[in-house]
């Protein structure tokens, strides 16, 4: 058998490959620059990988196609959107009860559908759904957050260590994920181990799902408990830091 590394098909595939580069790059790039879990280079990789499997499904076995042999392109395909499940899932985590990473799960994804389509010769089908992609999360979701939802306006209590600095850090914190707090009254106390201990019953006014403050304000430093909305969460000292 001869092989020609170059030909029309060749010629081809590697555009449509290039494509896929691309496209997956700029969804990448989105994840990176929100610094997430999987950035650019996982992006990438699963969007060459899948349209290098498609690609391969489809071109790769033409020569043993004969009257007792049948291709079936679909096959490796399938393989590839039921393989690329395991990949998201390894980014989703939950921590307390909430759930991180479905969206980057979702965009790697979104990923090996682009690299599919440009694998199986739709390179105008990956355009239009990186688009979608990118509308949907720099356009939909940032209008989407501003909407009020029913715990915008929430009280929580915070028991923490006195005489570290824990409040200032906790309102710094606060600040950076956009909301606004009012503190309505605290209480000072000897704890159990003798060191002074303060609970604070404060309001936080802001757009980001009181979820993700609750987890930002327990992660602080010295921080013993966080309650919101009849629910206790205990500082845990070896736990990881999210992404």
């Amino acid at each position: 058998m001869s092989w020609q590394f170059f030909t029309d098909t060749t010629t081809s595939q590697l555009e449509l490959l290039g494509i896929a580069f691309v496209l997956s790059a700029v969804i990448g790039f989105e994840r990176q620059f929100h610094r997430k879990a999987a950035g650019l280079t996982t992006h990438v990789l699963v969007a060459m990988g899948s349209a290098t499997f498609t690609l391969i499904s489809a071109y790769g076995f033409a020569h043993l196609l004969g009257p007792t042999v049948r291709l079936d392109p679909s096959r490796i395909a399938a393989q590839v959107v039921s393989g690329i499940g395991f990949l998201g899932a390894g980014v989703i985590f939950m921590r307390r009860d909430i759930v991180r990473g479905l969206t980057t799960a979702a965009s790697i994804w979104v990923a090996a559908a682009v690299g599919m389509a440009c694998g199986a010769g739709m390179p105008l089908l990956a355009i239009v759904v990186t688009g979608l992609h990118l509308f949907l999360l720099l356009v939909l979701s940032p209008l989407v957050s501003r909407l009020p939802d029913r715990d915008h306006k929430r009280l929580v209590h915070i028991t923490y260590l006195d005489g570290e600095g824990v409040l200032r850090q906790l309102l710094a914190t606060a600040t950076e994920m956009g909301y606004v707090a009012s503190i309505l009254s605290s209480r000072s106390f000897s704890g159990s181990d003798g060191r002074p201990e303060v609970t604070l019953r404060a309001r936080f006014r802001g757009r980001p799902p009181v979820s993700e403050l609750i987890l930002a304000l327990t992660a602080v430093q010295g921080v013993l408990q966080v309650r919101s909305g009849g629910e206790d969460l205990e500082r845990e000292e070896d736990d990881e830091d999210e992404d």
